[in-house]
C-alpha cells in the first residue's frame, strides 16, 4: 500500500478542517486512507524549527508523496529535504520565486501544488477593517515572527497603510502565552482595529484569537471562516475546503504515476468575505450596507 508523507507545520486539531478537505481530494482521486493509502503524519505542533527534523524522517522512510500543511513554512523546508520524493505544497508565496517550480504551467521538478491568494488579499483585508472603522487612524497587525513569510507581510501592509494613511503598529506571537499581551497591548497604541497575518500557526488558533479580540472588544478581522464561526467580526481570504481538496486530488494522481513536473500549479481563486453581525453589535459597530452587500456570508 502506497504511504503519503504529511508535513504539517501546526497540529492535527488545529487543522482538522483542511485534513478533512484534503482527505476529500484524496477520496475523489480513488484513495480512501486506510484501504488504498497509508498516511504517515508528521507534527511540529506550531514550532517550526522542528519541521526540518520531521521532513528528514519521512525522507527516510521513502514515503511515494510529500503533502504540506499548516502554511508556507512546511513547505519551503519539504523543498529543502528532498529533490526527489515527489512534493505537493500548500501555500500562499509565488512558487516560481520561492523556488519550488520553473514555472507555475510546468513546474519541471519534484514539486508542484495548490497556491492560494492569502498573501495577496492581506491589503484588501486592511482595507476592509478601515471601510467598516473608517475613525480609526491607527491599526495593528499581528504577526508570527518565525515564519519565513513574516517580513514580507509586515512590509506589504505598511505600504499598503501608508496608501490609505493610516498608521500601522505591528505586533509579534509565536506562542499562545503571547496573544493576550499583544491584543492587550492595542488600546494603549491607540490602534481602532486589528489585522491578523497569514500564517498557520495563527490559523490553529483561531478559536482564542476570536475570544480575545471579543473580550478586548478589538474590531479584527482574518483569512478563514473558523475565525468567524469563533465569534470574530470578519474573515476573508481563499476556501480551506477549495484549496486543500486540490492539494488532496493531486497527491491521490502521482500515486497514480502522474509527475509533479508535468502537473501545472493550481491556484485557488475563489475568495470569500464572512461578517459576524452579532459580534459586530456587541462591539457596538454598524456594518455599512455596502460591505454587508459584498459579504459572501453574514453570521446573525
Amino acid at each position: 500500500m502506497p504511504v503519503i508523507g504529511l508535513l504539517g507545520a501546526t497540529s492535527a486539531q488545529g487543522y482538522a478542517g483542511q485534513l478533512a478537505a484534503f482527505r476529500r481530494g484524496l477520496a475523489d482521486a480513488g484513495f480512501s486512507e486506510g484501504r488504498d493509502v497509508v498516511i504517515e503524519y508528521r507534527w511540529a505542533e506550531d514550532q517550526y524549527e522542528r519541521l526540518p527534523a520531521l521532513a528528514a524522517d519521512l525522507v527516510r522512510h521513502r514515503v511515494a508523496v510529500i503533502a504540506t500543511i499548516g502554511g508556507n513554512a512546511a513547505s519551503l523546508v519539504a523543498k529543502a529535504a528532498t529533490t526527489t520524493i515527489p512534493v505537493v505544497f500548500h501555500g500562499s508565496i509565488d512558487p516560481v520565486e520561492a523556488g519550488f517550480v520553473a514555472s507555475l504551467n510546468r513546474p519541471g521538478g519534484n514539486m508542484t501544488g495548490v497556491v492560494t491568494l492569502n498573501i495577496d488579499t492581506g491589503q484588501k483585508r486592511l482595507e476592509l477593517i478601515h471601510e467598516l472603522v473608517p475613525s480609526a487612524g491607527t491599526i495593528a497587525l499581528l504577526l508570527n515572527p518565525t515564519n519565513p513569510i513574516a517580513e514580507t507581510q509586515s512590509k506589504d501592509l505598511q505600504a499598503a497603510a501608508r496608501t490609505l494613511g493610516l498608521n500601522l503598529h505591528v505586533l509579534h506571537a509565536s506562542t499562545e502565552p503571547e496573544f493576550e499581551p499583544a491584543v492587550a497591548a492595542l488600546r494603549q497604541l491607540g490602534a481602532g482595529g486589528l489585522v491578523i497575518g497569514t500564517d498557520g500557526f495563527l490559523v490553529s488558533h483561531s478559536e482564542a484569537l476570536a475570544a480575545l479580540t471579543l473580550r478586548y472588544a478589538v474590531p479584527a478581522i482574518f483569512q478563514y471562516r473558523a475565525f468567524v464561526e469563533a465569534r470574530g467580526l470578519m474573515s476573508y481570504g481563499g476556501s480551506v475546503t477549495d484549496s486543500y481538496r486540490l492539494s488532496g486530488i493531486y497527491a491521490g494522481r502521482i500515486l497514480k504515476g502522474e509527475k509533479p513536473a508535468d502537473l501545472p500549479v493550481q491556484q485557488a481563486t475563489k475568495v470569500e468575505l464572512i461578517i459576524n453581525l452579532k459580534t459586530a453589535k456587541a462591539l457596538g459597530l454598524t456594518v455599512p450596507l455596502p460591505l454587508l452587500g459584498r459579504a459572501d456570508e453574514v453570521v446573525e
